[in-house]
């Protein structure tokens, strides 16, 4: 099928994916009078009494806020905060399908971690979470930060997490599948942005072995000069020790996590790698290498971000499911704890891993109550 196509037929259709309704759709002339004037003034007050009311008499108690700036959508780029609302929107439909959530995109048409700060602080008060989306690194970091610090609701910058949890769950069942102790393995993880940032970090919190930590210009390292500030700060959650090439990383390596570029990887250097090597090659919509040359050259397991291959890691599986536990639970911050339970929660469902199942589908309807329980 040729999915642009059906994408371009589809949108101009139904103008859109998202729409509201009413949570209470039996209007009379009496609950209107209770719904809007003159009875909603005592719901406002109640409010102004008590703010932690909030979500008891107002849809915030379900209610997510999709934000971007647009800068760093899909494997576009920089396309601009108009152009990121087709994804904004599909990630909203993505909560009210799988976890019944609602959720309103918006596009922010500022771009400083100041600016977007500052807008996100002041339309806090009508959600109940925020999901931070398609943000450029190395500001998005700080942004992240700063609002978690800034505000009383859970803030997720998916890119990052989403992608590093399912990640981390599809590790756990690939070690079983290979025999592998991931304390003991060593980790090459290719891509330097939000995402690549989040899974070497997580990976590090769940202790696993030596991780090396690639960019285009080879191996990030203390003795570089050439590094971001938060490529420096990278250096706390990887080997900074050793220089050198991405052939140089992957001598031995036991473990691949491509969040880069097409092609990046080829059946020689999986060759280098160790015997019935994991190869994660997630960059979309061509992975680092095609499944079936990384088969050919020995590699175990294989995962891309493909819904076409098995071993879809896709950052869909884990985020409507925390957001749920969080909205329920009345959580104020998803943690680094809440992550790796999330992670292993998914695992979990896989009860017998094989090469080509080591992370449920998406469709999978246990997986947002398995995820929203662990979040608490």
């Amino acid at each position: 099928m040729d999915y642009d196509k059906h994408a371009l037929a589809l949108h101009r259709q139904y103008k859109g994916k998202i729409t509201t309704k009413l949570r209470d759709d039996q209007l009379d002339k009496t609950k209107l009078s209770a719904y809007y004037t003159p009875g909603v003034a005592a719901v406002s007050k109640a409010i102004a009494d008590d703010p932690s009311k909030l979500p008891e008499y107002t849809w915030t108690n379900n209610l997510v806020a999709v934000i971007s700036d647009g800068s760093a959508v899909l494997g576009l780029g920089n396309i601009g905060p108009r152009a990121s609302m087709p994804v904004m929107e599909g990630k909203s439909l993505l909560f009210k399908h799988f976890a019944d959530i609602d959720s309103v995109p918006i596009i922010l048409d500022v771009h400083t971690p100041d600016e977007i700060v500052a807008t996100v602080k002041a339309i806090a008060p009508s959600f109940g979470a925020i999901n931070l989306e398609d943000i450029a690194a190395p500001q998005c970091f700080e942004i992240e930060e700063r609002l978690k610090a800034e505000l009383d609701i859970p803030v997720f910058h998916d890119d990052q997490h989403g992608t590093a949890v399912v990640t981390l769950a599809g590790l756990i069942n690939a070690a079983k599948i290979t025999g592998r102790n991931l304390a003991d393995s060593k980790f090459v993880v290719v891509g330097a942005g939000a995402a690549g940032t989040a899974i070497a970090k997580l990976l590090k919190l769940y202790g696993v072995g030596q991780i090396l930590a690639v960019d285009s210009k080879g191996i990030i390292s203390a003795s570089r000069d050439d590094m971001n500030e938060a490529k420096r700060l990278l250096l706390e959650h990887v080997d900074g020790s050793i220089d050198g090439s991405l052939a140089d990383a992957l001598q031995d390596a036991d473990v691949f996590i491509g969040v880069s570029q097409p092609n990046l990887l080829n059946e020689g250097l999986i060759k280098t790698m160790s015997k019935d090597p994991i190869v994660f090659a997630m960059a979309n919509p061509t992975p680092e290498i095609m499944p079936e040359i990384a088969k050919a050259a020995g590699v175990a397991v294989m995962a891309t971000g493909r819904s076409d291959f098995p071993n879809q890691v896709n950052n869909a599986i884990a985020f409507p499911g925390i957001f749920r536990g969080a909205l329920d639970n009345h959580v104020r911050e998803i943690t680094d704890q809440h992550k790796i339970a999330a992670a292993e929660a998914i695992a979990r469902l896989i009860e017998l891993p094989t090469a080509d199942e080591i992370i449920p589908s998406v469709f999978d309807e246990r997986l947002v109550p398995a995820i929203a329980s662990v979040i608490s």
